[in-house]
Parts: C-alpha cells; sequence; structure tokens
C-alpha cells in the first residue's frame, strides 16, 4: 500500500471576518482567565448512537465583565489534522454502524451514516486514527477503529425453530441473520442449519441458538451436536449462546414442566464456552402472550430480544 502526504494546515473554521476577529477576542480573554474544558464524544459510542456536533456554551460574562453574544458557542473550532494519501484507493469494509463526518474528529458535522458490511473506498489515513473516504463523490471521514480490509461476519446469528422466524418478524434484519424454519428441530438443525451457519457466521459474530420446543425428547443430541462444534467455532472467532427453551401457555402439546426438564439438562452439559441466556425465567417472571399457547405476540419478542441483547452485553 503506497502513500503519500498531505498535510491539511487550515481546518480552522472561520465564518467570517467579525467572526474571526472576536474569536481571537474570545481566545484571548479565556487564556487570561484559564482553561476552558470541551467534553467530547466517546469515539467508542461513536458506532451505535449519531453524536451531536460539538458544542461550546459560553460563558454570561467576559474576563472584564462584559456580556457575551448570546451565539458565543457558534465561534467553537474544529482540530486540525492531517491527511496521509494512498496512491491507490483502498476497499475496506464496515464492521459496525458509524458517523461520516466532514472532519477528522467527533466534532466535525457527520453527514451520513455507513452499515455493517458496506464497502469503502478509503483514499487516506489521518495522524489521528481516522480514515478519508469517497463518500458518493465526496471527501468524507469515518474513525478507523470500526473498518476492515476483511469483509467482516454478521454480528449476530440467530438459529431455530419458529420462534426465531417470528422474532426476525418482530425486530427485523438489520445487523442480524437468521438460519430459521418453522415446525424444525434437532435434525433440520444439523443436516440444514449447520452448513448454512458455517457460511453466515465468522469472526466477531455472536450466535444466538434456539431449538428444543418441537423435540424436547432430544436433548442428549442437542447437547452432543453442539459440544462437538465448539471448538470450530470458537477457532472461527464465533462467540455461541444457546438460548433457554421459553414457556408456553395453555398448550396440549407440550409442558412447562418438560421444558424446564429439558432447559436443566443443557444448562447443566453443555460446554461451558457456550454462554447461556435464561429467557424461560425472563418471560415467567416478566409475563408473556401467546394466543395458541405456543407463539408469543410482537411485544413479548421484542421484550425477549431486549434481554436477549442485555446479556450479551453484559459479556462484551
Amino acid at each position: 500500500m503506497k502513500k503519500k502526504t498531505i498535510e491539511k494546515t487550515n481546518n480552522l473554521i472561520v465564518k467570517s471576518p467579525f467572526v474571526a476577529a472576536f474569536a481571537m477576542i474570545f481566545a484571548l480573554g479565556f487564556l487570561a482567565s484559564g482553561t476552558v474544558c470541551i467534553a467530547e464524544e466517546n469515539p467508542d459510542t461513536a458506532s451505535e448512537v449519531a453524536p451531536a456536533p460539538l458544542e461550546v456554551a459560553a460563558p454570561e460574562t467576559n474576563p472584564e465583565g462584559q456580556p457575551q453574544p448570546e451565539d458565543a458557542a457558534a465561534y467553537a473550532v474544529s482540530t486540525p489534522f492531517a491527511v496521509t494519501k494512498f496512491e491507490t484507493p483502498v476497499t475496506m469494509y464496515v464492521t459496525e454502524t458509524i458517523n461520516v463526518r466532514d472532519g477528522a474528529g467527533t466534532e466535525y458535522n457527520p453527514i451520513g451514516k455507513l452499515g455493517w458490511g458496506n464497502c469503502v473506498s478509503v483514499t487516506g489515513t489521518t495522524d489521528n486514527g481516522w480514515y478519508e473516504i469517497d463518500y458518493n463523490g465526496t471527501v468524507a471521514y469515518i474513525i478507523s477503529n470500526y473498518v476492515s480490509q476483511d469483509i467482516p461476519g454478521i454480528p449476530y446469528l440467530f438459529v431455530g425453530d419458529s420462534r426465531t422466524v417470528q422474532l426476525q418478524m418482530a425486530v427485523g434484519s438489520n445487523e442480524k441473520a437468521y438460519v430459521a424454519k418453522v415446525g424444525e428441530g434437532y435434525y433440520w438443525f444439523k443436516n440444514t442449519a449447520m452448513p448454512q451457519i458455517q457460511a453466515s457466521a465468522g469472526a466477531g459474530t455472536t450466535m444466538v441458538i434456539n431449538f428444543g420446543v418441537n423435540d424436547l425428547a432430544n436433548a442428549s443430541k442437542y447437547i452432543k451436536l453442539v459440544n462437538s462444534n465448539i471448538d470450530a467455532w470458537e477457532a472461527q472467532g464465533i462467540t455461541v449462546y444457546y438460548a433457554a427453551v421459553t414457556p408456553v401457555g395453555d398448550c396440549s402439546t407440550v409442558s412447562n414442566d418438560q421444558i424446564e426438564k429439558f432447559n436443566a439438562r443443557l444448562q447443566a452439559e453443555l460446554d461451558p464456552r457456550i454462554k447461556w441466556i435464561d429467557g424461560y425465567s425472563f418471560l415467567k417472571q416478566n409475563g408473556f402472550s401467546a394466543s395458541d399457547g405456543l407463539h408469543y405476540n410482537r411485544s413479548t419478542y421484542k421484550n425477549l430480544y431486549s434481554y436477549y441483547m442485555s446479556v450479551i452485553g453484559t459479556d462484551v
């Protein structure tokens, strides 16, 4: 990857001659009075929430006791940065949703977003940890923490039966993939889902498995199958969770007693590297709605999904 360096030395934002003059007086006043603390957004959270542009609140008076203009916050300046240009643009991939900005720093304005798996043309790198990119024909910048030259694995992969199918319908597929089919169990998991997992999951993928409600008698087979694959999944960089079979309501084919025995067996005998999510207890404690006794309404699935993500989040 050949590079040539171009220094950007005039990234100071000046809105008008009056603003320039006032900004100099404003800065000299603060140098005389002490240090100004400016709260910056944490780059680690930039991948999840689009941060607001940096704002600096003006004090009520200047060092001489004269009132400051009401719009003094407009005179905030952005930190200069230098760019090392690549001779040839480099194709990279976004690993999480990130903001695209008009400068290399969280104090610059967001002008768009890029989602997981988006391909970007990187034209340079900055001296403060950002990439310069071609964004729809415009020069823009993204933080480098969430960009890779390798195609990323899907962040979240949900594998299961009809309950997983309906979870997808309730919460959507943004940055998530699903390997699921209505009415299926162990044999479909082994013969059909397993090859699809290999095609979908990769380094950084969190996989949530939720089988069993259709064939609670196959607990030992589920345990053997999952345990026999954990080495390969771990080598691929996949984090594996098994989500407990969740409770039923008024159901003639399955009882909660059977479900509790299945869950207890799996929780006790699955490899310790397979993390357990106790959605059964969560729904029993917080309530659920299942009109047919087996499948939940949209609100219940959303609550269950939020619980899954809260458990996963505490393990990060």
